[in-house]
C-alpha cells in the first residue's frame, strides 16, 4: 500500500520518465539475450533512444541557443561516441542512470515542497461577500479591502480582517503550529490560513487577498528556494568553466597521442568518451541545489521561513547575535508582579481601588491592573476618573480622593513615605486622600523558552548575546541578568539600535556576521540592516516580510537553534557531495586518460556519484 501511495503521488511527467526507465531497461536487457544481429542493433538503439530523449532534445535545443556547454552536451557527445564504438550496453546504462538521478532530484524537491506546503492549509476557493444585503460566492481575488464577508463554522479564513459580529474559536495550527484553539469576538483581528471554529463569523477585510497572510507566507516560501547560496552561485560559474575546459581536455586526449605518439585512434578516441562521461558535473549541478532545498525544508518544519539558501548558509557565520525585548524575548504583555500596601492597607484593599479606577483607561498597564483584579468581588466604585497626562489619573472611590499615577504623584503626599525597595518594573502608585496606600509593579514577563532558548544557541556556536532594548536601564539589565546575556544595551530607538549594529559588524572579524532577533514592526531598520534579520510574530505584518531575512510564524525563539543545526548540517553534506565529487572524479579521470577505466567505470564516476549526493542530500528531509 505504501509503495502504491508513493506511485500515485508521482507526477505524469515523473510517472512517464519511469515508465521510459522500465521499458529501456526490458528492451536492452532483451537484446543483450540476442546474438549480433540488426534486430540486436534495433533494440539497442530503441533502449537508448527511450531512456535519453529527453538528454538529447535539451542537447540539440541548448546547442541552438548557443548554451553548448552544458551535462546533457557531455552525456550526449559521450554516449554518441560510445554507439560508434558499438558499446550500446554502456550508453544505454549512461542514459538509464542518469534518468534515475533526475527521478529521485525531482521526487526530493517536490517532497520539499509538500512538506512546506503542508504548514499551511489550501486556500478558499471561494468568499461568501455581503454586498447591498445579498451574499454572494466570490473568488478571494474579487474581494476588495473594507468589505464585509461571512466565514461559516469549519470554513477557512480567506482574507485577514477585523471581526463586526459573531464569536467564535480559530485554529491558527496552519500558521503558528498552534493547535490550541483562540477564541474570538468583535472588534478582534483575525489572519487568513485559520480555521473557524463552531461559530458564524462577519468579518471587515483589511488586506486584498494578494496582501493577506496566507498568500504572502506562500509566495515567501516558493521565492525562497530562488535565492542561491554562495556556493550554489560558485557551482554555477564552476560549472560554466569546466564544461569546455573538460570537453577541450577530451579532443586533445582523441588527437594528441594519435597524431603525435603513434597512438591507435580508436583506443584514444574510447579514453576521450570514457573521459568525457566521467567528467560530467551532474553531482554537482543537482546534489548542491537539492541540499539547500532539502535545508529550507528542515527550517519550515521548525516554523521559520527562511527567505532563500543565502540566508540559510549566512547563519553559518554568525558569531554574534542581538536581541529586542519586548515581544523576543519577553511576552510583550504587561502583568502585575507585585502589590506592595502602605501602612493600614492591605494589597487586596490597594489592587482593588486601583482597577476600580483604571477600569475605564484603555493603557495596557491599566489594563493589567484591571485583568489583576479580575474574579474578585470588588465592592468599590469610582467616579470622577480625570486623565492626568504624563502622571495617571485621578478619581473618587466613596468620597476619598484617590490618584493612581507614577513617581509624579508622590508630590501630593502630605507626609513622605518609606517606601520599600524597588523592584523591576512599572511602578504605579496609589496616593489615598493625600496619604500613600501603596504601589503596584507592573512588568513584563519572560518568556518560558526565553532562557533555555538563548542557551541552545550558545550550543550551536553563537559566541556573544546582546540585548538591544528601548528599556529603561534597570529593567533591561535585570532580563540581561535572567538570561546571562553577555551584553546589556537600554534606551536605544530604532536608529540606535541600527547604528549599534553597524559597530558590531564594523568591529566584527572577517567572515562574521551579526544576526539580529526582533518583533519586526518597529525594529524593521535593524531587521534590514543585520547581517541575517530574524523577526519574530511577523505573521500579518508587512514590515516584517520586507524587512527580515527568516521569519519564526509561532514567536517561539527555541525553533531558532535547531535551525541553526540544520544550517550547519547544509553545509555539511554540501562539502560531503562536492568533496565526494570532485575526488571520485579525480581518480577516475586519470584512470581513464590512462586507459585502465572502462565506460562502467565512468558511468559509475558520474550517475552514481550523483546518486549518492542526491540521497547524501535528502538526508536534510528527515524528521
Amino acid at each position: 500500500m505504501k509503495l502504491k501511495s508513493k506511485l500515485t503521488s508521482l507526477s505524469s511527467e515523473q510517472k512517464s520518465t519511469c515508465l521510459a526507465i522500465v521499458l529501456s531497461i526490458t528492451l536492452g536487457l532483451l537484446a543483450w539475450q540476442l546474438s549480433n544481429s540488426p534486430l540486436q542493433t534495433f533494440l539497442f538503439l530503441c533502449a537508448y533512444l527511450i531512456a535519453g530523449g529527453k538528454v538529447l532534445i535539451s542537447a540539440f535545443r541548448h546547442l541552438t541557443q548557443g548554451k553548448l556547454f552544458d551535462e546533457n552536451f557531455l552525456m550526449t557527445l559521450a554516449t554518441l561516441g560510445a554507439i560508434i564504438l558499438g558499446e550500446y550496453p554502456e550508453a544505454i546504462a549512461v542514459m538509464v542512470f542518469f534518468s534515475i538521478g533526475e527521478v529521485i532530484e525531482d521526487i526530493a524537491t517536490d517532497h520539499s515542497k509538500r512538506s512546506i506546503n503542508q504548514l499551511l492549509s489550501e486556500q478558499p476557493v471561494l468568499v461568501h461577500w455581503l454586498k447591498d444585503g445579498n451574499q454572494q460566492d466570490v473568488t478571494p481575488e474579487e474581494v476588495a479591502i473594507g468589505s464585509v464577508i461571512q466565514i461559516l463554522p469549519g470554513e477557512k479564513i480567506p482574507l485577514d480582517g477585523t471581526v463586526i459580529s459573531g464569536e467564535s474559536t480559530l485554529n491558527k495550527a496552519a500558521l503558528t503550529g498552534e493547535s490550541l484553539p483562540e477564541s474570538v469576538q468583535t472588534g478582534d483581528h483575525i489572519l487568513s490560513g485559520s480555521l473557524n471554529g463552531q461559530g458564524l463569523l462577519t468579518v471587515r477585510t483589511s488586506k486584498t487577498f494578494e496582501n493577506s497572510t496566507m498568500t504572502q507566507i506562500l509566495k515567501l516560501m516558493t521565492d525562497s528556494a530562488q535565492q542561491k547560496a554562495p556556493t550554489e552561485k560558485f557551482i554555477s560559474k564552476f560549472a560554466a568553466y569546466y564544461t569546455p575546459i573538460i570537453a577541450s581536455i577530451a579532443l586533445l586526449l582523441a588527437l594528441i597521442p594519435p597524431i603525435f605518439l603513434g597512438g591507435d585512434w580508436s583506443t584514444w578516441f574510447e579514453r576521450s568518451l570514457v573521459f568525457l562521461v566521467i567528467s560530467c558535473p551532474c553531482a554537482l549541478v543537482l546534489s548542491v541545489p537539492l541540499a539547500y532545498v532539502a535545508g529550507l525544508t528542515a527550517a519550515a518544519r521548525h516554523k521559520i521561513i527562511i527567505k532563500g539558501g543565502n540566508y540559510l548558509d549566512a547563519l553559518n557565520q554568525v558569531k554574534t547575535m542581538a536581541f529586542d525585548k519586548t515581544g523576543t524575548l519577553t511576552k510583550g504583555t504587561f502583568k502585575v508582579t507585585a502589590v506592595n500596601p502602605g501602612p493600614n492597607f492591605t494589597a487586596q484593599t490597594v489592587l482593588a481601588i486601583a482597577a476600580a479606577c483604571e477600569r475605564y483607561s484603555t493603557h495596557p498597564i491599566a489594563q493589567s491592573i484591571v485583568a489583576a483584579d479580575k474574579g474578585t468581588h470588588n465592592p468599590y466604585q469610582a467616579r470622577s476618573v480625570t486623565e492626568l497626562a504624563g502622571v495617571g489619573l485621578t478619581a473618587v472611590v466613596d468620597e476619598h480622593t484617590v490618584q493612581i499615577g507614577n513617581q509624579s504623584v508622590l508630590t501630593k503626599l502630605k507626609h513622605p513615605a518609606n517606601l520599600p525597595k524597588l523592584r523591576t518594573g512599572t511602578h504605579v502608585f496609589v496616593i489615598i486622600d493625600q496619604h500613600y496606600a501603596g504601589q503596584i509593579i507592573v512588568a513584563d514577563t519572560l518568556k518560558t523558552d526565553a532562557k533555555a532558548s538563548v542557551q541552545a544557541l550558545r550550543k550551536t556556536g553563537i559566541d556573544r548575546t546582546i540585548l538591544l532594548t528601548g528599556d529603561n536601564e534597570k529593567t533591561a539589565k535585570a532580563i540581561g541578568d535572567q538570561l546571562k546575556l553577555d551584553q546589556v544595551e537600554s534606551k536605544l530607538l530604532p536608529a540606535d539600535k541600527a547604528a549599534y549594529i553597524r559597530h558590531l559588524q564594523e568591529q566584527a572579524k572577517p567572515q562574521e556576521q551579526i544576526g539580529f532577533i526582533g518583533d519586526g514592526i518597529n525594529d524593521a531598520p535593524v531587521l534590514l540592516t543585520a547581517d541575517v534579520g530574524i523577526a519574530m510574530g511577523a505573521l500579518g505584518s508587512d514590515a516584517a516580510l520586507e524587512a527580515a531575512d527568516m521569519i519564526i510564524t509561532d514567536d517561539q525563539l527555541h525553533h531558532l537553534a535547531p535551525v541553526m543545526l540544520t544550517a550547519q548540517k547544509t553545509r555539511r553534506i554540501v562539502i560531503e557531495n562536492i568533496s565526494l565529487a570532485l575526488i571520485v572524479k579525480g581518480v577516475v579521470l586519470l584512470l581513464g586518460a590512462l586507459g585502465l577505466a572502462n565506460m562502467w567505470e565512468a558511468v559509475f564516476a558520474d550517475v552514481g556519484i550523483t546518486l549518492i549526493a542526491v540521497l547524501n542530500a535528502m538526508r536534510l528531509l528527515k524528521k
